[in-house]
């Protein structure tokens, strides 16, 4: 902290005053000139330079941005992130030139864990599948935006979360403007009477849909837990803001009305227990057993067609207790309209089963493949909405071999992840791993019908998970040293 008795020193008092006059002149000119870019230049200044003296501080600023950042459609249709996605691209950037200098200084077992390996291939076959893609361009944005996610939210994270307490200052990154966007939606949607038709107005221009808002939200759960602990552990009377804390969290989750978060978090609720006792392994193998029955149920004899819905009663549902009984009469439009694009998907995947239609493009191809008897009311798709479940994407996408290897991957992670709980001796980095794995568990549930993996509201939290996996099952008491004397 700078007193009067540790003052700056004279050079840079000198840059602080300098760059604090020019902010000043570049608002006013901009101001009188209504060349309003101006006011943010200096900005833009301190993040060019900032980025070069220690690019770390704009790390944590992403991670700030992830709650609050906006989707804009740009000129073409191509969407992005604003300012999460242009910060990844440039910490990606920052990233390449960083390993092109210190290369040999990269822990090899961290970068060149089991972990990295597996979401290495995944992305690697992603490239390959891009190569064959029906629809070139939309896969190679698609591509682009993998490889930037894995810079910025998983490779950066590697380098820089090293230790339980940089765990701890990712959790408050994340965990204070997800507060807000959690709290000013609550207050937006009591205006409305918490009214199931109203609550996607109430979370813009954070959130543009009430699904990645509820995922973001039930993503991030374990790590109040995790950050409660912590607080608890170090003696730090602040703990107890936790327990306020949640019970808003959950308020926020259950009006959200999203019928995954709920059933993701009671599943997380059972797997912590499960990876306790070490279960994980015939758990997952139940669940691949009861998602080939499934498929195999409805696939047989076409079975499937007697599912098909009244086009005259499938209707969006103005109450959600009226939205649950549709759900279970399949008489609930979103629920049924899955169903029409999932229908299509199955017709598809046969004409490109090995290297899929290409990343991307399920939706600029799926509606030659549809069945008419699953039309609902929404069909004609205005708001080019994804195929709502990210397997069944993966596999039109980039055929069975891409399929298989995001399963080995997800799974594997899973499985390297309880054996790394149950070796790991430090309490800090043991608790982190539990609540990166719940995490991760809670986005592949939410994948089983939807499709966030490629958001920065749910995508960039299971990277950081990921990262924090790796990160905190390499862990030694020794880091936590040598993090101290990096600062």
């Amino acid at each position: 902290m700078l007193t009067s008795k540790n003052p700056l020193p004279a050079p840079a008092r000198k840059v602080y005053y300098g760059y604090a006059a020019l902010a000043l002149l570049c608002m006013g000119v901009g101001m009188v000139s209504e060349a309003y870019w101006l006011a943010g230049a200096p900005v833009l200044g301190w993040v060019v330079v900032q980025a070069f003296l220690d690019f770390r501080p704009l790390f944590w600023l992403l991670l700030v941005m992830i709650p609050i950042s906006t989707n804009i459609i740009l000129p073409g249709g191509f969407g992005t992130d604003l300012p999460t996605e242009p910060l990844a691209i440039g910490l990606t950037g920052l990233l390449i030139l960083h390993a092109a200098r210190h290369w040999p200084e990269y822990e090899k077992k961290r970068f060149g864990h089991p972990i990295a390996w597996l979401l290495y291939a995944h992305i690697g076959w992603i490239l390959f599948a891009t190569l064959y893609s029906e629809g070139f361009l939309v896969s190679l944005k698609f591509s682009l935006a993998k490889l930037w996610y894995l810079g910025a939210y998983f490779l950066l994270p590697l380098l820089i979360i090293k230790t339980p307490r940089k765990v701890t200052l990712m959790v408050h990154c994340i965990l204070w403007p997800l507060l807000f966007v959690a709290l000013q939606t609550l207050v937006r949607h009591a205006a409305y009477g918490f009214s199931f038709a109203m609550q996607h107005k109430t979370m813009f221009p954070f959130m543009n849909e009430h699904v990645s808002y509820a995922g973001c939200l039930a993503t991030f759960v374990p790590w109040l837990f995790f950050l409660s602990w912590w607080l608890r552990s170090r003696g730090k009377s602040t703990w107890w803001l936790t327990l306020i804390v949640l019970p808003i969290w959950l308020a926020a989750v259950y009006f959200s009305y999203t019928r995954a978060a709920f059933v993701a978090l009671a599943l997380a609720g059972a797997a912590f227990y499960i990876i306790k006792w070490r279960w994980l392994k015939p758990a997952l193998g139940l669940a691949i057993v009861g998602a080939l029955a499934v498929v195999l149920f409805f696939v047989r004899d076409n079975k499937y067609l007697d599912y098909a819905p009244d086009f005259e009663t499938t209707i969006t549902q103005e109450r959600f207790d009226n939205l649950i009984t549709a759900t279970y009469k399949l008489e609930d439009i979103s629920t049924m309209e899955r169903f029409y694009r999932w229908v299509a998907a199955g017709h598809m995947v046969p004409y490109r089963p090995w290297t899929g239609w290409g990343p991307g493009n399920f939706l600029d191809h799926y509606k030659g493949y549809t069945v008419n008897a699953f039309r609902t009311y929404v069909s004609d798709n205005e708001g080019r909405s994804g195929i709502h479940s990210y397997y069944l994407m993966t596999l039109v996408e980039q055929g069975f071999p891409g399929l298989f290897i995001f399963l080995v991957y997800i799974f594997g992670a899973l499985l390297i992840g309880e054996r790394m709980y149950h070796r790991q001796t430090d309490p800090a980095a043991r608790n982190a791993i539990m609540a990166a794995l719940l995490a991760m568990l809670i986005v592949d549930a939410f994948n089983i019908i939807n499709d966030q993996m490629e958001t920065d509201k749910v995508g960039a939290q299971y990277l950081l998970n990921l990262a924090v996996l790796v990160g905190m099952g390499c862990f030694t008491p020794k880091d936590s040293v040598s993090d101290r004397e990096l600062g």
